[in-house]
């Protein structure tokens, strides 16, 4: 992944981001040809992906087939009062074109299954989890395996967020560390800022995976807990009997 030419503009526009060593004019540039999916645009998803546009990813698709609720407003940031009853996937693709209308912004208004989720994988350079089920995070996991295709892995619950990178056959997946799905949570209780903190992490890891900067967390998952502000890193292993990737092992 070369980069790309910068305009005067988007001098201007990443001037700050430009004077960090780690990315400089050859990382923007790489930012600015690369494509990413994020699946989800609620409170991990729309934060993740307000920061990776603001950031100058030159394409980014967002999946995602929900309506727009009164009770999504305390975390779901990219949309307002105005925009209840709205599919969020089109509201979010609109808040995104007037946070940086020099990238590509493309809504999918679909749920994610498994007789589309290859095709929704396929062609990006990272998948951005912002999903609130399992399910769907299994059958995203397991394209990006396929295609091997990094998987950055969210998730939250009350004052606590968990953060999982998946880099295939590199390191773990998310199957290595739940082999089977978790019990169901019909409504997950949630305090507002605990997905902001997780889809900020999840845009800085697609950044650093896409400019090659720094390390990534591929082997941990990392597990913030709001109530002590206290994050803490579990090694994960991979798992040679991993229904994903135990046969690419």
């Amino acid at each position: 992944m070369s980069g790309a030419v910068l305009s005067g503009r988007e001098l201007e526009r990443y001037d700050r981001q430009l004077r960090v060593p780690e990315i400089g004019l050859d990382g923007q540039g790489r930012l600015k040809r690369s494509k990413v999916l994020v699946a989800g645009v609620g409170g991990l998803g729309g934060v993740a992906s307000m920061y990776l546009a603001a950031a100058g990813v030159g394409f980014v698709r967002l999946v995602e087939d929900g309506v727009l609720e009164l009770s999504n407003l305390n975390r779901q940031l990219p949309y307002s009062e105005q925009d209840l009853g709205s599919l969020k996937v089109q509201a979010a693709a609109k808040r995104l074109r007037s946070l940086n209308s020099d990238i590509v912004v493309e809504p999918v208004p679909e749920r994610i299954t498994s007789g589309n989720v290859v095709e929704l994988v396929r062609g990006v350079d990272v998948v951005v989890d912002g999903m609130d089920n399992f399910e769907t995070r299994f059958l995203l996991n397991d394209a990006c395996v396929e295609l091997g295709v990094p998987f950055i892995h969210g998730a939250v619950h009350g004052f606590e967020g968990r953060l999982m990178t998946v880099i295939p056959g590199v390191g773990p997946c998310l199957r290595c560390l739940m082999p089977e799905l978790p019990k169901v949570v019909e409504t997950i209780p949630v305090v507002g800022p605990v997905p902001g903190v997780i889809g900020s992490l999840q845009a800085l890891e697609t950044l650093k995976i896409l400019t090659g900067a720094g390390k990534t967390s591929a082997g941990r998952l990392l597990v913030f807990n709001g109530l002590d502000m206290d994050f803490v890193a579990i090694p994960v292993n991979r798992s040679p009997k991993c229904p994903a990737c135990g046969k690419k092992m």
